[in-house]
């Protein structure tokens, strides 16, 4: 098979960032998620929750201005906007609960086509410790956007059948952003909603092993 084009993962963040809409409450999750939040439009309004307690997330901060009391939920250094607001972790967790965010966006290991989603640790050495927020998330938030490189370490595709991981949520995913295209989660499987460079339908469907519904 010809070479497929791979995007990086700075380019990804700026191409979910701009599919965020003015006016929007957004939760990025732990990981890669978080470089979103550097290529938000600076002239619209879209408000970062981080479910540490904090309403009003910026980017990270420059070398030399990190403030070490202002973390996000994966203790990363971050930043707080104007009017930015703190609060009690039951009072976060209550609005991501509660149908409250807009969009949020988390990594994967696998999403099935009925857009289920496993991202939590396997117990595998390495992996990320425990589940966090991501279940809170995935249920309550009104879009549930995916961060992640269409291919595993192993060569498998994280795009699946069936997840054969421990579930996260169950038919929560809407959109899947990978380093080869983005794919919508439909009543009817994967649809390719932007494929990269010069990549078809056949050949992410090589690639996945997935019956794929084009552009």
């Amino acid at each position: 098979m010809t070479e497929l084009t791979k995007i990086t993962r700075q380019e990804l963040a700026a191409r979910i960032a701009a599919d965020i809409a003015e006016g929007s409450f957004v939760n990025l999750g732990i990981g890669a998620p978080t470089l979103v939040a550097n290529y938000l439009p600076t002239d619209q309004e879209i408000i970062l929750h981080t479910e540490n307690g904090l309403l009003g997330m910026g980017q990270q901060p420059d070398e030399g201005w990190v403030d070490p009391d202002l973390i996000n939920a994966g203790k990363q250094p971050v930043t707080a906007v104007a009017g930015a607001a703190y609060f009690h972790h039951a009072d976060s967790f209550a609005m991501m609960r509660g149908g409250h965010l807009d969009v949020c966006v988390l990594g994967a290991f696998q999403v099935a086509q009925n857009g289920d989603l496993a991202n939590w640790s396997t117990g595998a050495p390495g992996a990320i410790p425990a589940v966090g927020g991501a279940m809170d998330l995935a249920i309550g938030a009104k879009q549930v956007f995916v961060m992640t490189d269409l291919l595993a370490k192993s060569g498998e595709s994280k795009l699946v059948t069936e997840c054969t991981y421990p579930l996260t949520g169950v038919g929560c995913v809407t959109r899947v952003y990978t380093d080869h295209a983005i794919f919508d989660v439909t009543a009817s499987g994967f649809r390719v909603r932007e494929a990269f460079g010069d990549n078809t339908t056949s050949q992410l469907e090589k690639l996945t092993g997935l019956t794929l519904s084009g552009e």
